[in-house]
């Protein structure tokens, strides 16, 4: 259902983004060695999470406020 609400999927997105960098943090061989292919996507998203952390960062209290006091 987080496909068919634009909101939803950011908040999807953005949490991808957050575990997979968090996760690389604490063993990057488990991410590290899945480069190419399927798994691949959450080693793009731990590198999305560490080069652009300001951005994700803003984007994660923008996306809680909204959540918070929008709804």
């Amino acid at each position: 259902s987080a496909i068919f609400n634009f909101q939803s999927l950011l908040t999807v997105i953005l949490l991808l983004i957050c575990t997979c960098a968090y996760i690389r943090s604490l063993a990057p061989s488990l991410l590290d060695k899945n480069k190419t292919g399927l798994l691949g996507i959450f080693w793009k998203c731990a590198r999305i999470g560490e080069r652009k952390s300001p951005y994700v960062a803003v984007c994660c209290v923008a996306m809680a406020f909204s959540i918070l006091f929008v709804q």
